[in-house]
């Protein structure tokens, strides 16, 4: 009997680049290796090698020095020199620009104490490194890259070279679903796009207006420019009506999930509300915002928000498309940070997370710390956390008595400022009465020749509006 054995498509193969800078410790740049791997993972490509060096900053043209350059070509088959680009059609002044930019790396790597010596350039091997087979074809660098540093480094790798923002603005513009989702991403793409784009090898020119020549790059941009335009105006259109939702939702008690990528939010947002929301291990699995109540429903009612996660050196563009959504935070009742326990970095990933938060404002609302994935930890590491955050919560998203405890003690933190008030609903207005039901608890109820008399407990600011609404 012959045994057919089916083989899945080859993925692309990719090499890491990163520079350790001064300020910067190994672990700090492991963890940034480790995150970029599962980025570049999460896009699609298999890391085989990762190639690092210590500097006190980046190389001006071509990011890494001479000597690191040429290895990381011998990697990917490049050169490892920069070509002289002539065929780019670039004027005098360009193409002394280039020269320097070129020729900047070598005298810089010669400085006294600016790199370590060669056996102290590379971060311990890791066990996924695997440089047998196929070359890689992609380079992608840990750090934001200029269009010059970008075109040096194709020319010397003969690889696709991709830095950091550009991995993450493809992965959120792969995972956007909603409308408001992808017109964000667009737009971050779009400004990321624009400053990278190159002049065409083939010189070729459009004529507008009276023998006014604009290359194609610039008609490129200029489209670039409309298509932001449009993008934008959409947008605030949805925005809007984002805005009246939220204004509807101000009465009601909030709940927020905030922290970084792949922390569990989304498997909490499950186990606390019963949706149907993506859960997946993977980075920016999910990009929409997505609002529900929490189960079993109480009274009031909490909705509880689940927001994209962050990440170190988030692109700005990012941050800026995707602020309704962060408003979600702002206008939360409360904010629960959300913590991967078994990440050996989770203190740095939880600073970015309140870095950004801090940005918008949203460091005054009211939250509590949470220790996710427990179950991962022993004895000994939950102890030490507790020591540090006593008033943290440990929990796993995937124990039900742990969601139990999370459910109880949200409801504890908004029944702690709610009081106790007496409603008169007068006969005539019995229709909405369910109103009150809805955003408060009634304790008791009676009726008299006036109407309908309710006891209720709630947040001060909805009984004043019920107040209001039955006195009028």
């Amino acid at each position: 009997m012959r045994m057919t054995i089916s083989t899945l498509p080859e993925r692309p193969r990719a090499v890491l680049v990163g520079v350790q800078l001064p300020g910067v410790s190994d672990e700090e740049h492991a963890a940034d290796f480790a995150e970029l791997r599962r980025l570049v993972h999460t896009l699609g490509y298999d890391t085989v090698a990762t190639v690092s060096q210590k500097r006190t900053r980046l190389a001006t043209g071509t990011v890494l020095g001479t000597g690191k350059l040429k290895e990381l070509a011998a990697l990917t088959g490049g050169s490892g020199v920069i070509a002289s680009g002539a065929s780019d059609r670039m004027s005098k002044a360009r193409e002394k620009w280039e020269a320097a930019a070129n020729t900047e790396a070598a005298p810089e790597e010669e400085e006294a104490g600016d790199v370590e010596p060669e056996d102290a350039l590379l971060p311990p091997p890791s066990e996924e490194d695997d440089t047998a087979g196929p070359r890689p074809t992609v380079v992608v660098v840990d750090h934001e890259l200029s269009p010059s540093q970008l075109r040096n480094l194709e020319k010397a790798t003969g690889a696709m070279v991709l830095d950091r923002a550009g991995v993450i603005v493809d992965i959120f513009h792969r995972h956007a679903k909603s409308h408001e989702a992808r017109m964000q991403v667009e737009i971050a793409r779009l400004n990321y796009l624009a400053p990278r784009l190159r002049e065409s090898t083939g010189g070729r020119e459009r004529q507008q207006g009276r023998g006014a020549g604009d290359s194609a790059v610039e008609l490129d941009r200029r489209k670039i420019r409309d298509r932001l335009a449009e993008l934008r105006e959409g947008l605030a259109a949805i925005q809007k009506d984002q805005d009246h939702r939220r204004y509807a939702r101000r009465d009601q008690l909030r709940v927020a999930l905030v922290g970084y990528t792949n922390a569990g939010k989304s498997s909490l947002m499950r186990a606390l509300t019963g949706s149907t929301v993506l859960v997946a291990d993977q980075l920016f699995a999910t990009l929409d915002t997505t609002v529900r109540a929490m189960q079993p429903e109480t009274r009031p009612r909490i909705l509880v928000s689940d927001t994209v996660g962050f990440i170190q050196k988030l692109p700005h563009d990012l941050v800026a498309s995707f602020r309704s959504t962060l408003d979600e935070a702002l206008e939360a009742s409360l904010l629960l940070y959300v913590v991967d326990a078994s990440d050996p970095t989770w203190a740095a990933q939880l600073e970015v997370t309140r870095t950004v938060l801090r940005e918008i404002g949203a460091d005054a609302v009211p939250s509590k710390l949470l220790f996710n994935k427990a179950d991962r930890l022993d004895a000994a590491a939950k102890e030490a956390l507790l020591a540090k955050h006593p008033d943290a919560l440990m929990l796993s998203a995937h124990l039900p008595d742990d969601v139990a405890m999370l459910r109880k003690n949200i409801i504890a933190f908004f029944e702690s400022s709610m009081v106790e008030a007496d409603l008169v609903i007068p006969y005539a207005r019995q229709g909405r009465i369910g109103e009150v039901y809805e955003h408060t608890t009634v304790v008791s109820q009676s009726h008299d020749e006036s109407g309908s008399r309710l006891r209720v407990r709630g947040l001060p600011g909805a009984i004043a509006k019920l107040t209001q609404t039955f006195q009028e």
